[in-house]
């Protein structure tokens, strides 16, 4: 008996019908899929996200609702008392070893709603069928594998979750209160938009040693969408292999430790609007030409609010090894980056750019502003930006940068603040607007800058510090005011 989610009518029904399945049968549901953070009208930067301004009004939902005694139907059309094959409605359940299926489209294959509370031990869930909107199952959960409303919580411990059809998200938390938690679990999602877990409207998702595994376009494998959520992963592999599917897509907060994130089809992290991806002691590598390793952008499609992303990253290593692209792109919005000793590779030679494009925001006012700290770390590379871009990077705590800044003067700002401790080898000439560099300077020479023969210049009026004075760089070269 596959698929009762549908016939229970009543509460006194559906409980005779979970303790039939519970004792005699295996479960086989199937849950729904989520857009892949973007999906039509909302993809990823690596999914190109529309241009033009955001529609009007607040986004769909407003994340609130739902809860013990709440009714989630209330604030999201997809979450009720039939949502899923199998749906746990305000009550708490318990099963080990069940088998959960669902092959109908636009329903998931768990569905935990008003309250509910639900554990699973080494699960089997399958979801098959297709979604009817891309939109409903990126921003709501529509045709998920499993699925958690407001105020409800889902453990999941050992198993998989595997998906395959669009919209096919495998695990989704959505609304104010809702919660889940995985650990020792392989999930793999199939399909066009098809998340391995996501989070909207204020839902939370904590992983443990999750390995997940996505394929098709637009299929961010740890992503947020419309009304923001928080996922926290800890262990675990991450791959996706789609164009246009990030490792990481965070309209919200996630925090990534000792975990593995691999992308072969777009950029490793997304950031949009005033969100952030924390990572510690981990591995993230992206390789598709043409693109970037981190991208920090305001798609202006609503689904996120602000434009100052914050990227942190502790420990681990950062790699873009395509030939083409920047390691960070940044777009239409302030990118806040932070990298404390982690073990940086760039193999375009472009650590940087800075600039606006033909997508997003509007023509004249749609450049990046890079606000970029190093802490401990080596970097090699150029910073670029366009006419309508700035740059401001700061080398503190023995750090160093190798390569040029603004090499080609087109810069709407390019300053540059070191300590003591810290140094620039200068790789070809550059223009900056400023240097702060009160430690470094002495009779005339500039101890902590190599200049190898290159000229810097810098803006005299917008540097007063320097006095509009010519200075001596180590191993050759000069910076001096611009003319």
């Amino acid at each position: 008996m596959f698929g009762l989610g549908k016939t229970r009518k009543k509460a006194a029904f559906r409980l005779l019908t979970l303790v039939l399945i519970c004792v005699l049968l295996p479960l086989s549901l199937t849950v729904g899929q989520v857009d892949a953070q973007g999906g039509p009208g909302n993809p990823p930067p690596g999914g190109n996200p529309p241009s033009g301004n955001p529609p009007s009004g607040a986004p769909p939902g407003d994340g609130s609702g739902g809860g013990p005694g709440g009714s989630d139907s209330s604030t999201n059309p997809v979450l009720s008392s039939d949502c899923g094959a199998y749906t746990l409605d305000g009550e708490t359940s318990e099963s080990t070893g069940q088998a959960y299926d669902s092959a109908s489209d636009d329903e998931s294959a768990i569905c935990v709603v008003n309250g509910g509370s639900l554990t699973l031990v080494n699960p089997t869930i399958t979801k098959t069928g297709e979604t009817s909107s891309s939109d409903s199952s990126s921003f709501y959960g529509l045709n998920a594998a499993v699925l958690a409303g407001s105020g409800s919580t889902v453990t999941i411990s050992g198993g998989t979750v595997t998906t395959d059809g669009s919209g096919t998200n495998g695990v989704f938390a959505t609304g104010e209160g809702s919660s889940v938690t995985l650990s020792d679990l392989t999930i793999t999602a199939i399909g066009d938009g098809a998340h391995a877990v996501m989070a909207t409207l204020g839902g939370t998702l904590s992983l443990t040693n999750v390995d997940m595994l996505t394929t098709d376009s637009h299929s961010g494998a740890v992503a947020t969408d419309r009304g923001s959520g928080t996922i926290t992963v800890t262990g675990g592999t991450v791959t996706t292999t789609g164009p246009d599917s990030p490792a990481v897509y965070s309209t919200g907060l996630i925090t990534v430790t000792d975990a593995t994130l691999e992308a072969t089809g777009a950029e490793s992290v997304v950031i949009e609007g005033a969100n952030s991806v924390t990572l510690i002691d981990s591995d993230v590598t992206s390789s598709i030409e043409d693109k970037w390793g981190v991208m920090i952008y305001q798609s202006m499609s609503g689904d996120a609010e602000g434009t100052e992303g914050v990227f942190t990253m502790t420990g681990g290593s950062l790699a873009h090894t395509a030939a083409s692209g920047p390691l960070f792109f940044n777009t239409n919005s302030t990118a806040i980056i932070t990298l404390t000793d982690v073990d940086v590779t760039v193999e375009s030679g472009i650590l940087v750019q800075a600039g606006a494009t033909e997508r997003w925001g509007n023509a004249g006012s749609n450049g990046g502003t890079v606000i970029f700290t190093a802490d401990t770390q080596a970097l090699t590379g150029d910073l670029i930006a366009d006419e309508i871009s700035a740059i401001a990077l700061t080398l503190h705590n023995g750090s160093s940068l190798t390569g040029a800044i603004n090499p080609d003067g087109t810069a709407r700002e390019a300053n540059l603040t070191l300590d003591a401790t810290s140094t620039w080898t200068v790789t070809a000439d550059s223009v900056l607007t400023c240097l702060t560099n009160p430690d470094g300077i002495a009779d005339g020479t500039i101890t902590n800058i190599t200049g190898d023969g290159f000229t810097v210049t810098y803006d005299a009026d917008a540097c007063p510090a320097l006095g509009g004075a010519t200075y001596s760089l180590t191993g050759g070269g000069v910076l001096q005011p611009a003319a």
